[in-house]
């Protein structure tokens, strides 16, 4: 489903990235596969064609483990420390101003802004916008625009965007996942993307900290109607005593999801200035709607939030919240 704030189509906004011939891609904050699969991917993408292409992160923070591996990611650069001023800004996977951190400034000194997402804006920032949900992941709407402007994706171009769509799906077993992202994911494959290698970077090789926090993750486990709600935290103090850092944590929210009897997983991890909120459902339950309590926002089946509040408050108001929600809906249903 496309965005009533879309004011460009996908083959115009391929129209217009041919206009230009430098160009600065940003991402947003915590990035996951897909956002870094997808600012890569176009990176590689624009290169093939003679321009100048750089990459962000918005935040100067390790990255998780199991991405550090894709082509090109040693030369992103931290927003904060970015100092050009490109034709182009174009963000990917993120149409909230909220998130893009350090790279707002980066885009207020750009001539031009463009954006391409899969969530649900709540407003438009960007000169050029197309959103549209019904991708499980964004990379497979970039892999839609290669075709658009005529590029014949190569292998670094296609390993980066089955990444993000093998992560995004969970290794295809989301609800998200649909025949074309099958059809998707062989296509990149045809180009030269190599899944096994994909699977062994991202999803067997964690960190031992990763695992010392997923020990705390279960100590603090609390389970809630009738074990349909799996909830959880990490304190910072968690993580000072795994050794971890933040990206660390990013896969932690699956091991509460994979539970049986499971329909709704919550895990807030706290970090120095905020605490920060993963929702999943198993079942047709919209989180994303749990989320937009809190100001954020998401997909029906995966989202995230910001609180600014102790760790202690968020754990009550959050779990207290969504297990009402739960409960009452049980209630209905009898």
């Amino acid at each position: 489903m496309t965005s009533p704030f879309n004011n460009a189509s996908l083959p115009e906004m391929g129209e217009k990235l041919l206009c230009f011939d430098s160009f600065v891609i940003s991402g947003h904050q915590n990035p996951d596969g897909d956002c870094l699969g997808s600012q890569l991917g176009l990176a590689w993408a624009l290169r093939s064609l003679g321009k100048t292409v750089d990459v962000i992160l918005v935040e100067d923070a390790p990255l998780e483990q199991g991405l550090r591996q894709l082509p090109g990611i040693e030369d992103m650069i931290p927003a904060a420390a970015y100092d050009k001023s490109p034709d182009c800004f174009v963000a990917v996977d993120i149409s909230d101003g909220k998130r893009l951190g350090d790279a707002l400034a980066v885009k207020d000194r750009c001539g031009v802004s463009m954006c391409i997402d899969h969530h649900r804006p709540k407003e438009r920032i960007f000169d050029y916008l197309y959103a549209n949900s019904g991708y499980a992941a964004l990379c497979m709407g970039i892999w839609e625009l290669l075709g658009h402007m005529g590029i014949t994706p190569d292998a670094r171009m296609a390993q980066c965007l089955y990444m993000g769509l093998m992560t995004d799906t969970g290794r295809f077993q989301f609800q998200n996942v649909d025949a074309a992202a099958f059809r998707m994911a062989a296509d990149m494959v045809d180009a030269g993307a190599d899944p096994a290698l994909a699977s062994t970077q991202f999803f067997q090789n964690r960190s031992l900290p990763s695992y010392l926090l997923e020990r705390s993750l279960l100590d603090h486990l609390t389970l809630a109607c009738d074990g349909q709600l799996a909830f959880s935290y990490l304190s910072l103090q968690d993580f000072e005593e795994a050794g971890a850092v933040k990206a660390d944590a990013e896969t932690a929210i699956d091991v509460l999801r994979s539970l049986s009897g499971v329909r709704v997983a919550c895990i807030l991890k706290e970090q120095a200035t905020c605490v920060r909120g993963s929702l999943r459902a198993k079942d047709d339950t919209d989180v994303s709607r749990f989320a937009e309590l809190w100001g954020g926002g998401g997909h029906k089946a995966a989202a995230g939030f910001t609180l600014h509040m102790p760790l202690e408050e968020a754990v009550a108001m959050v779990s207290g919240e969504i297990a009402a929600s739960l409960s009452a809906e049980g209630e209905g249903a009898n």
